[in-house]
């Protein structure tokens, strides 16, 4: 029995990973939006503390917001569209009444952040800042409401700008969150280098729309919405190995994410230049697929001779090259 204890306990060692100077027991992490404020997750019978690396919490504004109308959700062919509108209680509410309840020896959680103005995304910052959230992911595919409704993510200015405010803001670790509809993601990446994050998430969902052909009318009450699921996935694993290209020579970790839902996938995105694992769709129809998964990198790392995860990170080699 104690030795098969601690073939497990040496086999979970080679998943085990470092990111943004934080240790992770795996390099899964649960993506925002998918298990609502943690102990949504936490709870599900057979969770086990080792299975993911952190959880990133519902996505969080300064105010309350009651979000989109309905239909928020839309399934489609090999994927999800959603519109949830970032229904939240407000980051001070989250802070005192939802925080308190998650158990932080379970695994690492992360605040995501969103805003209108650059002097929201401070604001935010600063409250969680003050909490025992181990890190902050700031998305800014919100939009600017000072600049006609343009997306911050899609202008290398304007996420240098929400990157910078909410640095001042915290000494914890900020994890920038890209968007794909942009014209230039690694040119982004670079400009939120300079201007202080820690790691980047890449990518986040892509717009799409899905109609309903009786009424003639979009299905989602916001009339468009975040395309995710295995149908970006060749979009997104395309942003990491661009990103990629920047973020080593700053020794910047990245989260790949977008329509992983096989072994496969997560080995690709390993190669591509992810230090880490981001599951979201997947956790809709296979809450307990993350112990598979983990098992499977093992398995891989073993096949082909890697002591650890970290040495597949990046090994993508281009024809040509």
């Amino acid at each position: 029995m104690n030795s098969r204890n601690n073939q497990t306990q040496t086999d979970l060692s080679k998943i085990a990973i470092n990111f943004c100077g934080l240790s992770f027991n795996s390099p899964l992490v649960l993506l925002s939006g998918c298990v609502g404020f943690g102990e949504e997750y936490t709870r599900i019978n057979g969770f086990s503390n080792t299975d993911v690396g952190a959880i990133c919490l519902k996505g969080t504004t300064l105010e309350p917001r009651l979000g989109n109308p309905t239909h928020r959700l839309a399934e489609t062919y090999m994927g999800m569209i959603n519109a949830i509108g970032l229904q939240n209680p407000g980051s001070k509410i989250v802070v005192d009444d939802y925080l308190p309840n998650l158990d932080f020896s379970e695994t690492r959680f992360i605040a995501n952040l969103s805003g209108s103005t650059v002097e929201e995304y401070e604001a935010v910052t600063r409250i969680f800042d003050d909490s025992p959230i181990d890190a902050m992911e700031i998305n800014i595919s919100c939009p600017n409401v000072r600049e006609g409704g343009v997306a911050f993510g899609n202008n290398p200015d304007m996420s240098a700008r929400v990157v910078e405010a909410c640095r001042r803001a915290t000494s914890k670790p900020i994890i920038t969150k890209l968007s794909p509809n942009q014209t230039d993601i690694a040119e982004n990446a670079r400009r939120c280098i300079e201007a202080g994050t820690d790691g980047f998430a890449v990518i986040n969902t892509l717009m799409g729309m899905a109609i309903d052909i009786e009424q003639r009318k979009p299905i989602i009450g916001n009339n468009q919405g975040g395309l995710s699921g295995p149908a970006i996935k060749p979009i997104a694993l395309l942003k990491v190995h661009q990103v990629y290209q920047v973020a080593k020579q700053h020794n910047i970790p990245i989260i790949g994410q977008g329509g992983i839902t096989r072994i496969e996938d997560v080995i690709e995105f390993l190669i591509a230049g992810a230090s880490a694992i981001g599951l979201g769709t997947a956790l809709f129809y296979e809450p307990l697929i993350c112990p598979k998964l983990n098992q499977g990198i093992i398995d891989y790392l073993d096949k082909n001779d890697f002591k650890h995860v970290s040495e597949l990170v990046g090994t993508l080699q281009l024809h040509g090259g």
